[in-house]
């Protein structure tokens, strides 16, 4: 079997022989190009697992190679080179159609990264030519067959995805369905709440410490960076980011290099960007709540999720799949009307709602058959936007709190920690801390209404640390 052959496209003869040279000890076979006519001929002739371009040519702009290569169907990866410092030129490379890119003085261990992804990706899309794609994005409707399309175009890139959508639309499932579908898919896929951090622990959490760094720092640990290194870090919630945590955020993403606390040096690392959140990160832009530069750094493409309501052809699709998540293949199914019930109601919750409202209704359900009598459907809920949508009630077989709509049982029953006497010692410290931290948030909460501003301001500690404290100690909200 031959070996792969990759296009180099430069007009710096000291440059193209070092990226030949390169190319050949990975066992490729590379021909090379100095002019964009050059490249188009040879580009027509044969077919190539890679195409590395220059930006600037001497007839043109490798910008021009990308867009013909990204229209004529061939589904060949193109990497461009541009020059130090210019993050414009590569994110507009990226939104054209590019694979990857590589800033000048071009360094061999990234160069060397980006064509393995490269190659991984060709023999996928090669693999993939006999059939479709096995997608977890489950739905028929228009919408959802376009964002199955999407997702399988921009899975073949390096570029900076931003998933938007309304809360409980599935943008870490979309994000997962990216990875996995990405010449990544065999690296770790790691996602990061940037809600539930702490501020004061952001910077180690993201690139990692060093033994001795602080106090408390008794070894060395990686960060986010380091645990998706090869694979695709999830920034969820990116607006939450404190502005001082933008800008470190900003150079990792362009330098693709993190120093640890305590570190005098960086170490590099091969990351895919995914960031995703319900707000309008534009307008947190305009009031200054997020840098525009790493705005524009992480927007380079954007998916939107279409809401439930959007396309109510798939929820029975939806519901079987719950179910049988749920209960198991075939010992769940909805009892007359129940599915027209379903589709009466706006759901702002959307599929992480429709999953609640039926978890909730099958423990009501006599032998699994879900009827009308057993949901609990609230007339009219706030939508994103501010917008309201009312629908007709259906009712339940108990009334629900009125703070709580749709309540997802707690991993951990809510039980007080066992009192001890004056003598006694728990017999495992941190698990009887954990309790006692639990109980007290839990009660907080419940006395709040699950209002977390005001359990905060109850417990004397900011709203960020108490979304920390839930995370860790599996708390959950109803609109968790």
């Amino acid at each position: 079997m031959s070996a792969p052959r990759i296009l180099v496209l430069d007009d710096e003869a000291d440059l193209r022989e070092l990226l030949e040279i390169t190319l050949l000890k990975m066992g490729l076979d590379v021909d090379s190009a100095a002019t964009l006519r050059q490249a188009r001929n040879l580009f027509e002739e044969r077919d190539y697992a890679l195409v590395l371009t220059d930006m600037r040519l001497p007839d043109g702009l490798g910008l021009e190679l990308v867009r013909e290569i990204a229209a004529s169907g061939k589904g060949t990866p193109v990497a461009v080179i541009t020059a130090y410092g210019s993050a414009e030129n590569a994110v507009v490379a990226l939104k054209a159609g590019a694979f990857d890119y590589i800033a000048k003085p071009v360094a061999l261990d990234a160069l060397r990264v980006m064509v393995r992804s490269a190659l991984k990706l060709s023999e996928g899309a090669a693999a993939a030519d006999g059939g479709a794609v096995d997608s977890r994005m489950i739905g028929h409707s228009p919408a959802m067959q376009s964002l199955r399309a999407q997702i399988a175009r921009l899975a073949r890139s390096m570029a900076p995805i931003s998933i938007t959508g309304e809360s409980g639309s599935g943008k870490e499932l979309a994000a997962r369905e990216i990875h996995a579908q990405s010449s990544r898919a065999s690296k770790p896929f790691v996602a990061v709440n940037c809600g539930a951090i702490p501020e004061t622990l952001m910077e180690a959490e993201f690139f990692g410490y060093r033994k001795g760094a602080f106090t408390g720092a008794a070894e060395e640990r990686d960060g986010f960076f380091q645990a998706a290194n090869g694979g695709t870090l999830m920034l969820d919630e990116v607006a939450d980011l404190p502005l001082a945590m933008q800008v470190k955020l900003l150079r990792a993403i362009q330098e693709r290099r993190v120093r640890k606390i305590g570190a005098t040096s960086e170490e590099p690392v091969d990351v895919r960007i995914i960031s995703a959140t319900h707000q309008d990160l534009a307008r947190c832009v305009e009031t200054g709540r997020f840098r525009q530069d790493l705005f524009y750094r992480l927007n380079v493409i954007e998916l939107a999720l279409p809401p439930l309501r959007e396309r109510m052809d798939d929820l029975a699709l939806l519901a079987d799949g719950i179910l049988n998540r749920l209960a198991g293949p075939g010992q769940a199914s909805l009892g007359p009307g129940v599915l027209e019930a379903l589709k009466a109601y706006s759901f702002p919750g959307n599929v992480r709602e429709l999953e609640n409202v039926l978890e909730r209704a099958l423990a009501f359900a006599n032998d699994g058959a879900i009827q009308v009598g057993d949901l609990s459907l609230k007339a009219a809920r706030p939508v994103e936007g501010g917008r309201r949508e009312t629908m007709t009630p259906v009712a339940a077989p108990a009334p629900v709190p009125p703070a709580v709509e749709v309540v997802q049982a707690p991993p951990r029953p809510l039980t007080a920690p066992v009192a001890l006497g004056p003598a006694e010692l728990p017999s495992n410290l941190p698990e009887y801390l954990e309790q006692v931290e639990r109980d007290i948030i839990q009660r907080a909460l419940q006395q709040t209404q699950f209002n977390r501003t005001q359990a905060a301001s109850l417990l004397g500690i900011s709203v960020r640390q108490l979304r920390y404290q839930m995370q860790k100690l599996d708390i959950c909200a109803p609109d968790d």
